[in-house]
């Protein structure tokens, strides 16, 4: 199975500097060729949704911290996790549907990921929380 996925095209088409981006080779934060940021996160099978989720929260920090206001891609591959009728598990499913868009989708450009991949229709914010908190609401 190759890593390489569909490119996330973040410019018009008429743009003849348009070109796809691709997933980075590693895990991490990468700076592209036109200063923007590429993070992949991959999921590792023993991993739960608490721990991915801070995983990928903690490497949106890392890319802001070291190129803060760039345009962020983020990339998540996720190994394992996959049921008997060969879907997702419940939480890969809610991490990529929810907590992507919900948590981390505000904070980013685009994303792309094996159930989703989106542009985000609002401008990138910048003001990310200090930590993340899991469980019911205050």
């Amino acid at each position: 199975r190759s890593d390489r996925r569909r490119p996330i095209p973040i410019h018009p088409p008429a743009d003849p500097m348009a070109d796809a981006y691709t997933l980075p080779d590693a895990p991490g934060v990468w700076l592209n060729f036109d200063n923007t940021v590429s993070i992949r996160y991959d999921v590792r099978p023993d991993e739960d949704f608490e721990r991915a989720a801070l995983g990928i929260f903690g490497l949106v920090r890392e890319a802001e911290g070291r190129y803060p206001g760039w345009p962020r891609l983020l990339f998540l591959r996720i190994d394992g996790h996959i049921d008997d009728l060969g879907r997702f598990e419940p939480d890969m499913v809610e991490l990529q549907q929810e907590f992507l868009f919900s948590v981390a989708g505000p904070f980013v450009t685009a994303v792309e990921a094996p159930l989703v991949n989106a542009l985000n229709p609002e401008p990138q914010r910048d003001d990310l929380p200090d930590r993340l908190a899991f469980g019911p609401p205050a």
